[in-house]
């Protein structure tokens, strides 16, 4: 499949992680912390760690770690569609594709539940017609966006005259738990909120780039490792200190059989600097740096992130005879996911 367009979005509050860190200490729920926690934070948010700057969707960040259950819900609720329908406007402005033109709408999110999920509401808010496909994926963490590239290939080798739109979209401040657990304590300075659009066709696009050689491997021993589970309603995400070593491994497989055709880029998903500290000597001599860029100036936005790191990368690396865009993302299961951009 064809890529036609791609744009992304993020909400307009944008903090550092100095101010993070000021919300931190106003915020009534430092007293609750234990002394090593709020050193943690301090650490983190006031020290070089890769990132320089996050956006939040949730209005009144400074209250989000006291929201209830329902008033997060609440927010996803509002904001996401919001978010989404914003990058999916922007794609469709990039060509004469009108929302009534796509035949199909895939978005892929975990940091919160819909039913009928956010296609329903992104195409109420653009306008697509009543008889076009929707398609909702989540549980799928970070690495979502690939495996949602290949839910889209699947509906255009099926119907190669259809224009497919796909949207990776986090409300990662919806998501936000606090307490003394160090994992939880860094997930609440890494994550942040993104949207991420593509629009998809079977013919070639303005830049002839196609999507293909789509690759998976999951391992269910480490599932804990790095996943979502609930508390009093609320989403708490469970992150090891493993997790880089994990995502090198798993990302490591992938890369030994990603096959004879030669490589130009690689575009990971930017988990965290100590990720793309563990994933550099794996792709070497590939560089990391669109991605380490996204890190600093977005932070980790979970599943749009690696077409967050595309984006960059084609502003920078013309792509050529020289070989393809090796994307790759990984997250929940634990799992990691591949595929290449090319001619």
């Amino acid at each position: 499949m064809f890529l036609h367009a791609l744009a992304t979005a993020v909400p307009s509050a944008r903090f550092t992680q100095a101010e993070c860190w000021e919300i931190t200490q106003r915020s009534g729920v430092r007293e609750r912390l234990h002394r090593r926690s709020r050193l943690i934070l301090q650490s983190i948010l006031r020290g070089d760690h890769g990132i320089a700057t996050r956006h939040f969707a949730v209005p009144q960040i400074e209250r989000v770690f006291d929201l209830t259950s329902d008033e997060l819900n609440a927010a996803f609720r509002s904001e996401a569609p919001k978010l989404a329908g914003r990058a999916l406007a922007a794609a469709l402005e990039q060509t004469a594709v009108r929302p009534a033109d796509l035949d199909a709408l895939l978005i892929c999110t975990c940091t919160g539940y819909l039913c009928p999920g956010l296609t329903s509401y992104v195409a109420e808010q653009l306008g697509l017609r009543t008889d076009a496909f929707l398609q909702d994926l989540v549980g799928l963490g970070c690495g979502a966006a690939i495996p949602t590239l290949r839910a889209a290939s699947h509906v255009l080798a099926a119907h190669p005259n259809a224009t497919v739109a796909c949207v990776a979209v986090e409300i990662c401040s919806t998501a936000f738990y606090l307490d003394d657990d160090p994992g939880v304590l860094i997930s609440a300075c890494l994550f942040s909120d993104g949207a991420a659009a593509t629009v998809w066709r079977a013919t070639p696009g303005p830049t002839a780039l196609r999507c293909f050689g789509f690759d998976t491997v999951h391992v269910p021993a480490d599932r804990d490792k790095l996943r979502f589970e609930q508390h009093d309603g609320k989403l708490r995400n469970l992150l090891d200190r493993s997790v880089p070593e994990l995502a090198a491994s798993a990302v490591g497989r992938l890369w030994q059989q990603r096959g004879a055709r030669p490589v130009s880029q690689v575009v990971a998903h930017p988990g965290g600097r100590d990720v793309l500290a563990a994933l550099a000597p794996v792709v070497a001599p590939y560089s990391l740096d669109a991605s380490a860029r996204v890190l600093r100036d977005f932070g980790n936005m979970s599943s749009p992130s690696v077409l967050f790191a595309l984006e960059e990368t084609l502003k920078t690396a013309a792509h050529g005879a020289d070989g393809d865009f090796w994307l790759v993302s990984f997250g929940a299961g634990f799992s990691a996911h591949s595929c290449r951009i090319g001619t």
